[in-house]
């Protein structure tokens, strides 16, 4: 089990009986390391391991692309409802940064990839999550495999082809279950909104997510006058009743 070592402004994710030579000095990762144990390097420098969470895991998956962030996951898993034995058909795996966090919130998950060494990389990223067991990880384009699909509570799509899918969604939807669409630009967005529309999805509704941190100095308080956290845009609809 791989955990987290800090010291300071340094984390470093290591295994049971690593080596790991820094500056700091070498660490030598005892075999029966447990989370909150302290090792200290040959130079006395202390590190404390920790335990593997959410925004651990997405500061340290192995990156295939720009994963969807915290902020996004965040409002789809509250929009849909997304719960505990749930089952999601998800497209446009990529990184697997939302699918690695539906698989920790016990949730079963049907992803698919089209390309084979992204889906590789997701796997891995899986198994580092520990959900390798809830997140099924499959190469393919998701449009050739519709037919073949029993329903799901959720679907959550990240491709350019999503209204494809979403014309499917009554078909591939519990009775009120959801999709919940990103995209990174508006005018897929309006294709997935007049495509749901269509089909006779209802609560049609899309979001822009857009994020500021604050800063707090002596002289008061504003928000950061770095750049506007815009990401992408969320489209969600529901299934009739």
């Amino acid at each position: 089990m791989a955990l987290l070592f800090v010291s300071d402004d340094r984390e470093y994710l290591l295994d049971a009986g690593d080596r790991l030579e820094t500056d700091l000095g070498i660490l030598e990762v005892p075999e029966d390391v447990s989370p909150g144990d302290t090792v200290e390097t040959h130079l006395g420098t202390e590190f404390v391991a920790r335990k593997l969470r959410g925004p651990d895991l997405f500061n340290h998956f192995e990156r295939t692309g720009a994963p969807m962030m915290p902020r996004d996951i965040g409002l789809v898993m509250g929009h849909t409802g997304i719960a505990q034995g749930d089952r999601v058909l998800d497209a446009g795996t990529g990184t697997g940064v939302l699918s690695a966090a539906l698989g920790r919130a016990g949730v079963d998950v049907l992803t698919y990839e089209q390309d084979e060494s992204f889906a590789a990389v997701a796997r891995e990223n899986m198994a580092l999550a520990g959900v390798e067991d809830r997140v099924d990880v499959r190469v393919g384009d998701v449009t050739e495999h519709l037919d073949d699909l029993a329903t799901f509570d959720v679907i959550t799509l990240d491709t350019a082809d999503a209204a494809v899918v979403v014309e499917h969604a009554p078909e591939l939807l519990v009775p009120a279950g959801y999709v919940a669409v990103y995209s990174p630009f508006v005018e897929s967005s309006h294709d997935v909104v007049d495509t749901a529309r269509e089909v006779g999805l209802e609560a049609i509704e899309t979001l822009e997510t857009i994020q500021r941190e604050m800063d707090f100095g002596d002289r008061g308080s504003r928000p950061s006058t770095a750049g506007v956290g815009h990401t992408g845009y969320l489209t969600f609809a529901r299934n009739p009743v």
